[in-house]
């Protein structure tokens, strides 16, 4: 399961880098987005949570109170608050990336109408 997950986490890093070194503000969007995703995999495999098996997420009596027992749910704290704020993030970049073609009338990172131009039949 391990080896799944850090396949995942990489595969996602690695699209999420190659995409924010694309031309296209759209394709930049989404590469935050996967390395988000990227992040919050790999947050979560940290915590143990995902990868233990029969671990009790409250407090039993009898059992000793320490993480060899337990799952840890700050792990799950974390995640559920990048989630938040990366959809927040992605819907600001989204709207941004709407006005700044609208002004510009070029989705281009760095705003060149001349290539639009020259790729135009």
């Amino acid at each position: 399961m391990e080896i799944v997950l850090a396949i995942a986490i990489g595969v996602l890093t690695g699209s999420g880098v190659w995409l924010l070194l694309r031309p296209r503000t759209f394709q930049v969007i989404m590469g935050l987005s996967l390395l988000s995703y990227a992040v919050n995999l790999f947050i979560f495999s940290m915590g143990r949570l995902g990868l233990a098996v029969d671990k009790e997420p409250v407090l039993i009596a009898g059992v000793p109170q320490d993480l060899q027992h337990y799952a840890d749910p700050m792990p799950q704290a974390l995640v559920l608050t990048a989630i938040v704020i990366g959809f927040a993030m992605t819907a600001l970049f989204l709207v941004v990336l709407l006005a700044s073609r609208g002004i510009s009338g070029t989705d281009h990172v760095d705003g060149d109408r001349a290539k639009d131009l020259q790729e135009m039949p």
